[in-house]
């Protein structure tokens, strides 16, 4: 293929307010937090900035977000320029916010959102395009391009975090689906039994992320494998927010930019982009370069193997 390749996230936008403090004030009450980071949100619009930012301009990354006019939208606007992310805007009335606590390896969080479009989604050229990734947000933007990608033959990719109204539907277009402990919860599945549903919808690989314990997963009819997470010591773990999203993008940057490699290459790269990550406070300062993912890869070796 002649060209830069064109990858494709369809996402909500959020500016994350993460902040690290050792107490929530109540009532009359104030109280100041150690740290704080405000940086780009959301699966896909994570993902879409890890993608540009290990691209390194070698790959064109489109966005279909959403959007609002105001100084948080403008902002949001900043941060696509400064990685080179081509926003594809859906007008909402309001930018939507996270506040984000992360707490001893896990994460509280508090979300205002604005997804009542104002206008249908975006329709974008798709020439050029190799790989579509969704996250279920914009659902009908997300069934639409999945399935145009299909029928022109463009790998798709589904971040699973939660189970959508269309989810099943949407499933029959799709490549690449790795989906998250609690969309197995939300259909009472074991993982196990996940990769089996997700093989019988004609996904091609399917996995669930399970945080430390690693990426279960399967290719075509291969027997469940275990991609182990990199063990990085509980003392350098700062925000655990935004990693499955780093995984979504380094994942498929890696099989787009690395076609000759192996799934099994693609996550465990993916891995390393998610190790870096956590050891930084925002999604902006956690965004790898591939040098951080091969430090990564050097510093830490990969947690012991739990049972699937």
């Amino acid at each position: 293929m002649s060209g830069t390749p064109r990858v494709l996230f369809i996402g909500h936008a959020y500016i994350d307010i993460t902040f690290i403090t050792d107490r929530i004030p109540r009532g009359d009450e104030k109280y100041v937090a150690q740290d704080y980071a405000v940086s780009f949100g959301g699966n896909a619009v994570t993902a879409a900035f890890c993608c540009a930012k290990l691209a390194e301009g070698g790959m064109a990354v489109d966005l279909i977000a959403t959007y609002a006019d105001d100084w948080l939208g403008r902002m949001f606007l900043d941060m696509a320029e400064r990685y080179d992310v081509s926003i594809h805007p859906r007008a909402v009335r309001e930018s939507s916010l996270s506040f984000i606590m992360p707490n001893n390896g896990k994460r509280a969080i508090v979300r205002c959102r604005d997804d009542n479009y104002l206008e249908t989604f975006p329709q974008i050229d798709l020439r050029g395009l190799v790989a579509l990734h969704i996250d279920g947000h914009q659902s009908d933007a997300a069934l639409h391009y999945a399935q145009l990608s299909r029928e022109a033959g463009v790998l798709t990719s589904l971040d699973g975090g939660g189970v959508r109204h269309n989810t099943q539907e949407v499933l029959k277009f799709i490549d690449v689906a790795i989906v998250s402990e609690r969309f197995c919860e939300q259909m009472d599945l074991s993982a196990p039994q996940m990769l089996t549903y997700l093989r019988s919808a004609g996904c091609k690989v399917g996995g669930v992320t399970r945080g430390e314990r690693g990426l279960l997963w399967y290719e075509s009819d291969s027997a469940p494998r275990v991609t182990p997470a990199l063990a990085v010591p509980s003392d350098k773990v700062i925000d655990t927010s935004g990693a499955g999203d780093m995984f979504h993008g380094a994942y498929l940057w890696s099989c787009v930019a690395r076609p000759e490699k192996s799934w099994a290459e693609h996550f465990q790269f993916a891995s390393a982009a998610s190790a870096f990550k956590v050891q930084k406070l925002g999604n902006e300062a956690g965004l790898p370069a591939q040098t951080d993912v091969a430090r990564m890869r050097q510093v830490f070796a990969e947690s012991e193997l739990r049972p699937a």
